[in-house]
């Protein structure tokens, strides 16, 4: 029989499992159709979509390795099934990362002329971005499945049999400073594209206020929501690269609470930011707002 902080915990797993693949779900839903029908392809719904889908492949893999780790299946520790992790969280990051660069062109003002160059070319870049990224993902999650096997060992074994002392292949420096550079790269791109663009829409809601003080813009509220709603993505984005960072940080003796823990709020973000993706944008909020509808109307 289960125990009672096995329950809670598999309880909000399985809440944060089934809410992100629900909200991804319904940017697959919405956007998918949508560019299969359309002649002409939208960027942004060809980026969305595309993020969406690699969530709900990291949220399968995230809750498969938690039923792992709390025993209710069995997980064959093999170097494909960290690879394939590996490979769904870095392709997320890079995807969440050019969703970021794509706001950050089309509403940042700034003089620079590769801001301006940018601006003009990002919806025809959007494609060669996707593309490029899922190859860059698979190349390096194959180049890096040895590294990524020896970092999966080490994990279990702190995990399942913290005092037992077995011989393991130590990681070698070079690979293992590759692997932590390739998931510094879109941190630190999207980290320049988040800043500039709270700081662009920081100042004009504040030059809008200025300009007539005393009223209320109709545009403020809107400007106000959107800072807000990147704000949101960033600590979410932030809190995945803590996490991770954490685990590595105890790697051969992180314990299962840890572990847990950390599992948890890796798993809150994809879900949390397509909730924030849908509530600000009119036609994925329409027709959430219509899926709820009709599953309380087949009840």
């Amino acid at each position: 029989m289960l125990e009672s902080h096995v329950i809670t915990y598999l309880f909000f797993a399985v809440i944060q499992f089934l809410t992100g693949v629900l909200a991804n779900g319904i940017i697959v839903l919405v956007t998918g159709p949508d560019l299969i029908k359309q002649r002409k392809m939208v960027p942004l719904d060809l980026l969305l979509c595309c993020l969406a889908i690699s969530r709900i492949g990291f949220q399968m893999v995230n809750f498969y390795v938690i039923l792992a780790v709390l025993s209710l299946i069995e997980l064959s520790p093999v170097a494909e099934t960290f690879t394939v992790f590996m490979f769904v969280s870095e392709s997320g990051l890079w995807l969440a990362t050019w969703l970021s660069v794509f706001y950050c062109a089309k509403i940042t003002n700034v003089t620079h002329p590769f801001f301006f160059w940018l601006k003009l070319r990002i919806s025809k870049l959007v494609p060669l971005l996707i593309f490029g990224s899922l190859l860059f993902t698979s190349l390096t999650s194959v180049f890096h499945s040895e590294c990524s096997w020896t970092l999966f060992q080490k994990v279990w074994l702190g995990l399942f049999s913290p005092n037992v002392t077995i011989q393991m292949k130590e990681l070698s420096t070079v690979p293992f400073a590759f692997l932590v550079t390739e998931f510094l790269l879109p941190l630190i791109i999207f980290l320049i594209s988040a800043l500039l663009l709270i700081f662009s829409l920081g100042r004009h809601t504040q030059q809008m206020i200025n300009t007539a003080p005393g009223t209320r813009h109709p545009n403020t509220s809107v400007y106000f929501s959107v800072l807000l709603s990147i704000l949101s993505f960033l600590v979410l984005y932030l809190s995945q690269y803590m996490m991770a960072a954490l685990i590595f940080s105890q790697i051969s003796k992180v314990r299962q609470f840890i572990f847990l823990v950390s599992m948890l709020v890796l798993g809150s973000y994809p879900s949390g930011h397509s909730i924030i993706l849908i509530l600000g944008n009119p036609k994925l909020k329409e027709s959430a707002k219509k899926f709820f509808l009709l599953s309380k109307c087949c009840q």
